[in-house]
C-alpha cells in the first residue's frame, strides 16, 4: 500500500488514545459531538483532548444536524480545523456552515447501492471533502460508527471526483488494504474498527490500521 494514504481515527475519548493515533501516523483525529453515540464528548472534553494533538494532525469535529448555536458552542470551546457534517445536511446547509463557520467542512455520504452515488456530485459542489460511509440500516440510532461496510466494488474506478474523499464503514485492520486496492481511495476513516467495546479505542489495534492502511 502506498505510504501517501491518510488516516483518519475517529471517536477518540481519551488522551492516550489521541496521543496513539497521532504517533502512529493518523493525519485526522476525530470528536464526536453526537450524545446518541458511545463515542459522545462534550466540547470541554474535546478541549482537553485537542492539547494532546501536535501539528500537522487535523482536528476534526463530527456533528450531526447541528444547530448554528450548537456549532457556534463548539468552536468557541474547541480548537478545530475541520467540521464533519454527518447527519441529513442538505447542499444548502453545508454551504451556509461553510460560509458561517470558515472552517473546511466534510460532508458524509451513506452508499448502499448505485444510485446513492448520485449524492456525491452533488456535495460535491458544496462540501471541501466528502466521506463514503456504509448507509446505516433503518431505525438505526447512529448515522455511522455501526461497524458496516458497503460493496466496495461500486466505488471502483471512481477515485477522480472533484473533491477529496475518505472510505468509512466496517473498516478494521484486516481488511483496509483490500478496501484500499478495491476503491483507490488515499484516506481511509475508522472507528469502531480500532475498539475492544463501544467507544473504547486501543493502541494496539490504531497502529494496526495505520500500517494495514499503507
Amino acid at each position: 500500500m502506498p505510504a501517501d494514504i491518510r488516516v483518519k481515527i475517529c471517536g477518540l475519548t481519551a488522551p492516550n488514545h489521541v496521543r496513539a493515533a497521532a504517533d502512529a501516523g493518523a493525519g485526522y483525529v476525530g470528536f464526536v459531538f453526537f450524545p446518541k453515540s458511545p463515542r459522545h464528548i462534550g466540547p470541554e472534553a474535546a478541549a482537553a483532548l485537542a492539547q494532546h494533538v501536535p501539528a500537522g494532525v487535523a482536528k476534526v469535529a463530527l456533528t450531526v444536524n447541528a444547530t448554528d448555536q450548537e456549532l457556534d458552542h463548539i468552536l468557541s470551546t474547541v480548537p478545530l480545523d475541520m467540521l464533519q457534517l454527518h447527519g441529513k445536511e442538505s447542499p444548502e446547509r453545508v454551504q451556509q456552515v461553510r460560509d458561517r463557520f470558515g472552517l473546511p467542512v466534510m460532508k458524509a455520504i451513506g452508499v448502499a447501492e448505485v444510485d446513492d452515488l448520485a449524492a456525491i456530485d452533488l456535495y460535491s459542489d458544496v462540501a471541501d471533502q466528502l466521506l463514503i460511509d456504509a448507509k446505516p440500516p433503518r431505525n438505526a440510532d447512529l448515522p455511522g460508527g455501526n461497524g458496516l461496510s458497503f460493496d466496495w466494488r461500486l466505488l471502483a474506478g471512481r477515485k477522480y471526483w472533484r473533491k477529496p474523499w475518505m472510505l468509512a464503514g466496517g473498516l478494521t485492520p484486516q481488511n483496509v488494504a483490500e478496501a484500499v486496492r478495491m476503491t483507490g481511495a488515499q484516506q481511509v476513516d475508522v472507528s469502531s474498527g480500532v475498539e475492544t467495546a463501544p467507544g473504547v479505542k486501543d493502541a494496539g489495534l490504531i497502529r494496526a490500521f495505520i500500517e494495514a492502511a499503507r
